[in-house]
Parts: structure tokens; C-alpha cells; sequence
């Protein structure tokens, strides 16, 4: 935990409200200032491209990018042999090898193009498929990032990042579990409302919509399986909901079920995005209810086991080269995830390739003894350099197992500090046991699940 986080934790919760909107303006003016509306209107006028526009536009991008890394970037120069290197400077990706997420975990500088100056940031993955992977950013990469959500996400949903908004996300808004709320925090600067993603229950429902009441939100974004359970709880105790003007989800894959309790509950469309920390892809959802991939973001292949391409239809590997951030390339990542690609064009006239259905994104919820339910657990992970993998099992209400593969100098105050997180989410009266393992097993498709919950939901 950072001075900031112990200092923030130790604040009333006016003194917090304060905190958080002093971030927000410095936030704000990192992600929304400078470049950003030069982004911003790249991504409008790209919008009405034609299939033979958007594929001149990835060669020539994809030729820059992968020049970029056999010039610069030590791992592709170190890694790539003379053919290989042949085929990125020709732009050809078939010839190129995949890349795994260890590989990124284990020398994440290693990515770094050094001749792209100027200060980093760096952001974590949440880590599903094992501990988070570093992402690091330029200030014009982060506000490119923002300026394709404004553009393909905010704005086909009919709002914008200037309104007021509510979120779910990661963050350890409220710091004290046993907390009798709010269960909020309000960022002035950009008239957002962080909701906590760890004490959302039947009976602390009522606090959210208050906040929405209050701060006259207009639309929420973040982690689908959070605003499910709201909604769940909403539906549950026929509570009243302000009206919103839409919902866009992230983080978890949106089922059928989730849509439908959400779009009652809240009285709006909900609109599914599909993105990465790494910004290797973007994919939203037009009008029409169909997720379009972004071409400028990323070169998005999807593949079978022989790293053959599938046909529409055909679920496979999704693999991703981003063209929107330079100073770290990844070049055929592999995201772990599956996908389909969707043969029939869209109604909205978009030439934007469109995902048909994208598996194996939604997540177990973990259960506190209290009712509490909470998504992505296994971001008590972030920033926890000596473990190598880790997995959350829930055995019961107030029993927590967590599997860890530590590196060599793993100790006493790691496994404490473990211990800490977990219940700072979920209150001291819950049994945590930290089973440190030479290796956590995998599934036939050589992925393990982050979190699995052993008790009946």
C-alpha cells in the first residue's frame, strides 16, 4: 500500500470526497488535455472508412510499428531471427511468432522502444489468467486510449465522458470493510461517482442509488457483474432508480440474463465494450447492438491450435498486434481469450470488422459472510512482485483458500500483506490460508481460472 492509499484510508469521508476530486483534476487534465481532440477527431473521421481504407490503413500502420520494433525494441531483436525480422519489416504477421503473457511478465522493459521519450505510466492488468502483466504508456498513448472510448464507446451509446457518471471499478474506494457506508466517493472534477465494487449487498443497494439520486448521474460505466447485482437487488426490493441514459459494461462478458435484469432495472440499453488494459484491442457495441473491432487500435486475428485463421463462426484463439501504443509493442499477443468472428454486416454501416461472441470473460463472484458480493478479486494481486501466479478459492462464506507460486525472496510480510487485502474486502472474521505451490493446474486449454468459488451462489 503507497503513502497515498494509507494517508487516504485514515481521512472522514468528506476529507476523501476532497482527495479524490484533487486527483481528478490532475487525472482529468492527463487523459483529456494536450492531444486528446486530435485524437478524437481521427476516430470520427475514420468511422466512415471503407473495407479497402481500413486495410491501407493497417498495412501502413502495422509496416511502421514493426519496423519500429527490429529497429528499437530488445526483445524483437533479440528474439526474432533475420527471417522473422524480414517479415515484420515486409508487414507480414504470419511469419512472426506469438507472444506469451509471461513472457511480458518476466522483462515487461524489454518492450520499451527507447527511442520514444518522454514520461511513462504504467498500468496493471487484472491478471485472470494468472498475475497482472505491466502495461506502460506514454501521456499521448493514454489520451489516445481515452479518445477511441469518448469516440466508439461514449458517444455510440449517446453519452460522453463530460456528463456525470457513475463507476465500478477496481478501486478501494471505501478502505474499511466493516463500514456502514456510503459505500461511495465523488470525484468533483469530473462529476463521477465511484461506487465500491466490495460492499455492494441487499441491504447496502439503497446507498448506490442514492448516490445516483444526489449527484444526478447520467451514466454508469465499469465491471458488468457489479451493476448485475445492483440491479438483481434493485428488481429484488422493487427500489426506485433516477432514469439513466445508458449502461456500458466491461470487464466480464454480458449474458443474456445479466442484460436483461440490468436494462430493467436501470430503465436504459446497456452497451457491451470489450478492451484490454493493454489497449492490444478495442471492441464496442454501435446501435445496433453488434461489437465492432476497432482496426486502428489493433490487428485482431483469431486463431485454431495450428495458429491457422478461423472461419466466421468458428470459435478460436483471439490474438491481438496493437497499432496504438508505440513505446511498448506487442506483437501477436495472446490475450486468452476466445472469439468468434461474425459473417453477416451490420445494419449501421460501419465497415468495422464484428465480433460475433467473445468467451470465457465472466468471472466467479466472491461472497462475503455478510451478503457482500464482489467481481475481479484477484486484483489483490496488483503490485505483489514476488508472486509469479496466484488463484482465489472461496470455500466457504468466511473461508478464503489463495494459491500462490512465490518467487525466492517471498516471505512472512508477503503472505501478510496477502492476508491484509483480502480481508480488508471481506472483514477480519474471515479465514484466509495462503498455500504456497510449486505450480497452480491448468485446464486442457492451458489456462487456470483467477477465481473459483467453491459455495453455492
Amino acid at each position: 500500500m503507497g503513502w497515498y492509499d494509507r494517508l487516504y484510508a485514515h481521512l472522514p469521508v468528506w476529507g476523501q470526497n476532497i482527495a479524490v476530486s484533487a486527483f481528478g483534476y490532475y487525472w482529468h487534465n492527463l487523459r483529456f488535455g494536450g492531444n486528446f481532440r486530435l485524437f478524437e477527431e481521427g476516430y470520427r473521421q475514420r468511422d466512415s472508412f471503407t473495407i479497402e481504407e481500413w486495410q491501407d490503413y493497417q498495412r501502413s500502420q502495422l509496416r511502421l510499428l514493426m519496423t519500429e520494433a527490429v529497429e528499437h525494441v530488445p526483445h524483437y531483436q533479440r528474439t526474432w531471427n533475420e527471417a522473422q525480422k524480414e517479415a515484420a519489416l515486409n508487414g507480414e504477421l504470419s511469419g512472426l511468432p506469438l507472444l506469451e503473457k509471461q513472457t511480458i511478465r518476466n522483462a515487461p522493459q524489454d518492450f520499451i522502444n527507447p527511442a520514444i521519450r518522454g514520461r511513462k505510466l504504467t498500468f496493471y492488468t487484472s491478471g485472470t489468467t494468472g498475475t497482472p502483466v505491466s502495461a506502460i504508456y506514454t501521456i499521448s498513448d493514454l489520451r489516445d486510449s481515452l479518445a477511441v472510448r469518448e469516440v466508439r464507446s461514449a458517444n455510440w451509446a449517446g453519452v460522453s465522458f463530460n456528463l456525470p457518471r457513475a463507476t465500478f471499478s477496481g478501486r478501494l474506494v471505501e478502505p474499511n470493510p466493516e463500514s456502514n457506508g456510503p459505500y461511495y466517493r465523488y470525484n468533483a472534477a469530473e462529476k463521477q461517482v465511484y461506487f465500491s465494487a466490495f460492499h455492494l449487498r441487499s441491504d447496502t443497494a439503497q446507498n448506490y442509488i442514492h448516490a445516483l439520486e444526489h449527484y444526478k448521474i447520467q451514466w454508469m460505466t465499469g465491471y458488468a457483474v457489479s451493476f448485475y447485482l445492483l440491479a438483481r437487488f434493485i428488481l429484488e426490493q422493487n427500489l426506485s432508480v433516477p432514469p439513466l441514459q445508458a449502461i456500458i459494461t466491461t470487464s466480464e462478458k454480458v449474458t443474456l440474463e445479466m442484460r436483461i435484469v440490468m436494462e430493467q432495472a436501470f430503465g436504459c440499453r446497456v452497451y457491451e465494450e470489450y478492451s484490454t488494459v493493454e489497449n492490444a484491442l478495442f471492441a464496442s457495441e454501435c446501435e445496433n447492438g453488434r461489437l465492432h473491432i476497432s482496426p486502428d487500435v489493433g490487428v485482431v486475428e483469431i486463431l485454431r491450435p495450428d495458429s491457422s485463421a478461423c472461419e466466421p463462426g468458428e470459435v478460436g484463439e483471439v490474438v491481438a498486434t496493437c497499432l496504438m501504443r508505440h513505446a511498448q509493442p506487442f506483437i501477436r499477443y495472446r490475450l486468452g481469450d476466445l472469439a468468434a468472428w461474425d459473417s453477416v454486416p451490420c445494419p449501421c454501416g460501419r465497415s468495422m470488422p464484428v465480433i460475433k461472441e467473445v468467451v470465457g470473460r465472466l468471472e466467479d463472484v466472491v461472497v462475503g459472510p455478510d451478503g457482500r458480493q464482489m467481481v475481479r478479486f484477484h486484483g489483490i494481486f496488483v503490485n505483489q512482485p514476488h508472486v509469479i501466479e496466484g488463484q482465489i478459492i472461496q470455500e466457504s462464506l468466511d473461508f478464503i483458500r489463495v494459491k500462490i507460486v512465490p518467487t525466492d525472496i517471498f516471505d512472512g510480510a508477503d503472505q501478510a500483506d496477502v492476508i491484509h487485502r483480502v480481508q480488508q474486502r471481506l472483514g477480519q472474521g474471515v479465514r484466509v490460508v495462503v498455500d504456497l505451490v510449486p505450480e497452480i493446474p491448468r485446464t486442457k486449454a492451458g489456462k487456470f481460472k483467477a477465481v473459483i468459488s467453491n459455495i453455492k451462489q
